[in-house]
C-alpha cells in the first residue's frame, strides 16, 4: 500500500517540526578551515597519519575536456565479486557463494569468460565434513575454478564472516590467478585491502580475534598483500576504486582535534570541501561543469595503519619496504550526481610522480565520460553479479545438494528473498 497524501503530509509536518540552525555553509567553511589548518599533513599522537603526496591542493577539471582526452593506459582490467548473500539451512549449515569476474577494456572474450567460485560454509554441528585438500575444481575448459572452504567457527555473527571470507576469496584468488594477464593497469571495485575483515578488530569477540589468530582470515589478507607485491614487482599499477565511502576515522581524528565536526562520515566532509557553488535566482547552486578532486594523500588513518609502517600487516609476512603497502589516495567529486569517489592505490606507485598522474588522468576521463565508476569497474561488477533470478534458481540447488532445506524467515518471504 502506498502513502496517502495526508499520510505523505503527515509525516513531513512531523519531521518538519525538529528545529535546527543548520547552516550548509557552516559546514563548508568548517571543512575548508580543516583542510587549511590540519591537512598539511595530518597529526595524530606524534605521528602523521595523512600525508600529501606533493602539494596539498584542490583541483577542478572541466568535464566536457577531460572527457574526451586520451586514454593513459592501453588496456585497463577490473575485478570485482558478487555472493548470493549468507543463506542459512534448517541443518545448521550457513553458506555464501562469490562469483568473482575480471573485465578488460578493450574487451577479451577469454578474460570475460572466467570465473572464481568460493562457497564458505559456517556449520554448528561437530560432524559436518568440509574438504580440506587444496584442490580446486574446474569446469568450462578451464575458465571456471571453485572450491569450498570452512569458515571459523564461531557462535554469532555466522553470516558476516562467510559473506565477507566469501567475497574475498574468491576476488583475490581470481586476481591471482588471472594477474599475469594484467599489462597496464588493474582496477579493483572497492578498497584496496579487505577492510571488512580489519573493521573486525574493533567489534567484541569472538570476530576480533578473527583478522589476527585464524588461518583462513588470513589467507584472505595475505593475498591482498600478495596481489600488491606482484604488482609492484611487476611494475603494472594497482589501483582500488571505491564507490560508497563510508568510513569515518578522518572526521573522529578531526573530533579529537577539539573542533566542530558537522559531517556524518568522511565522504561528506570532502564533499562540502570540493562541492563548487554559485549564487542563483533562489539561493546557491552547484556546479556541475568541473569533476573537483583533491590531491594525493599516504595515509595511516583509520584502519589503514595496519597496512603502513605503522601497523603490523595483521602478522602476515611481507617482503616488500613497509612504505611500499601504504595505502595512497585522492577524493574526487562528481557534481552531476552529488558523489564522492576515493581512489586507493599502493605507496610505491603514488610515489612516482609519472604513474600518479596516468591514474589521476584516467580516472577523471573514465568519470567525466560516464558520470559514474570506470567502465572496467562497473563490467567488471555487471560480470560478477549474481542475479535475482539466477538466486532464486540456486536455492532449490543448494537444498538438494545439502539435503536440508533453506531456513527462511518471514522477511524473506515477506520481501520475496527467498
Amino acid at each position: 500500500m502506498t502513502l496517502d497524501p495526508v499520510h505523505f503530509g503527515g509525516i513531513t509536518d512531523l519531521v518538519g517540526r525538529v528545529s535546527h540552525g543548520i547552516d550548509e555553509e557552516e559546514h563548508r567553511d568548517e571543512a575548508l578551515r580543516a583542510w587549511e589548518t590540519y591537512f598539511d599533513p595530518l597529526f595524530e599522537d606524534g605521528n602523521e597519519i595523512l600525508t600529501p603526496v606533493g602539494e596539498r591542493r584542490r583541483y577542478a577539471a572541466a568535464i566536457d575536456e577531460a572527457g574526451v582526452q586520451p586514454d593513459q593506459f592501453d588496456t585497463v582490467h577490473g575485478l570485482d565479486s558478487g555472493t548470493i548473500n549468507p543463506r542459512a539451512f534448517k541443518n545448521g549449515l550457513v553458506l555464501d557463494v562469490a562469483q568473482a569476474a575480471m573485465s578488460v577494456t578493450p574487451s577479451d572474450e577469454d578474460v570475460h569468460r572466467s570465473r572464481t567460485v568460493v562457497a564458505t560454509v559456517h556449520a554448528s554441528d561437530e560432524t559436518v565434513q568440509v574438504p580440506e585438500d587444496d584442490t580446486w575444481q574446474q569446469k568450462d575448459e578451464g575458465f571456471w575454478w571453485g572450491k569450498i572452504f570452512e569458515a571459523p567457527r564461531v557462535d554469532r555473527d555466522e553470516r558476516a564472516v562467510v559473506h565477507a571470507l566469501s567475497l574475498y576469496l574468491a576476488e583475490s584468488e581470481h586476481a591471482k590467478r588471472l594477474a599475469d594477464g594484467v599489462d597496464d593497469l588493474l582496477v579493483l571495485d572497492g578498497p584496496l585491502y579487505p577492510k571488512i575483515i580489519t573493521n573486525w578488530l574493533d567489534q567484541s569477540r569472538p570476530l576480533s580475534d578473527l583478522p589476527l589468530e585464524n588461518d583462513l582470515v588470513q589467507k584472505v589478507v595475505a593475498n591482498y598483500i600478495g596481489l600488491v607485491e606482484t604488482f609492484v614487482e611487476r611494475d603494472v599499477p594497482l589501483m582500488g576504486f571505491v564507490k560508497n565511502v563510508q568510513s569515518r576515522g578522518l572526521v573522529r581524528t578531526l573530533g579529537r582535534k577539539g573542533g566542530p565536526t558537522p559531517w556524518n562520515d568522511d565522504a561528506a566532509f570532502f564533499s562540502q570541501l570540493l562541492e563548487r557553488r554559485e549564487s542563483g535566482e533562489e539561493g546557491y547552486e552547484r556546479r556541475t561543469d568541473d569533476l573537483t578532486y583533491t590531491n594525493w594523500f599516504v595515509s595511516r588513518l583509520g584502519y589503514d595503519r595496519e597496512f603502513s609502517r605503522l601497523g603490523d600487516y595483521l602478522g602476515v609476512e611481507t617482503s616488500l619496504d613497509p612504505e611500499a603497502y601504504e595505502v595512497a589516495f585522492f577524493v574526487l567529486y562528481e557534481p552531476r550526481s552529488d558523489v564522492v569517489y576515493k581512489v586507493e592505490m599502493p605507496a610505491a606507485f603514488a610515489r612516482d610522480d609519472a604513474v600518479r598522474e596516468r591514474v589521476t588522468r584516467q580516472v577523471l576521463r573514465d568519470v567525466a565520460e560516464h558520470a559514474g565508476p570506470p567502465p572496467a569497474v562497473a563490467r567488471a561488477d555487471e560480470l560478477a553479479k549474481i542475479g535475482h533470478a539466477e538466486k532464486a534458481e540456486l536455492i532449490p540447488a543448494l537444498e538438494e545438494a545439502l539435503d536440508s532445506e533453506y531456513d527462511a524467515s518471514y522477511d524473506d518471504r515477506r520481501w520475496g528473498i527467498e
